[in-house]
């Protein structure tokens, strides 16, 4: 399966709360994705929490678009990734 890093950016900072709520909007991010072949792998929130670079996995750019919209998510740009890791050429 491809794998994207998807960048956002939020005006107002992105605020989920570390609580059961903040866990019950993810999980709801994570069933919406599931319905058009997309898996939410991780992100990273900036400091300031106005960007995140997210890493998803899924058949598409146009799908992994379409979970952001479902989601009510913005889109900066999709770009197709691999990973590199300091332990590759051991």
């Amino acid at each position: 399966m491809p794998r994207y890093m998807v960048e956002r950016t939020f005006p107002n900072g992105l605020e989920i709360p570390i609580n059961s709520e903040g866990a019950a909007a993810c999980l709801n991010v994570v069933d919406r994705n599931a319905d058009v072949g997309v898996t939410w792998v991780h992100s990273y929130v900036s400091d300031d929490k106005r960007k995140t670079f997210c890493i998803y996995d899924g058949p598409t750019t146009e799908a992994i678009r379409q979970a952001a919209e479902r989601n009510g998510l913005p889109v900066d740009q999709i770009s197709a990734v691999s990973v590199l890791d300091p332990y590759f050429y051991r």
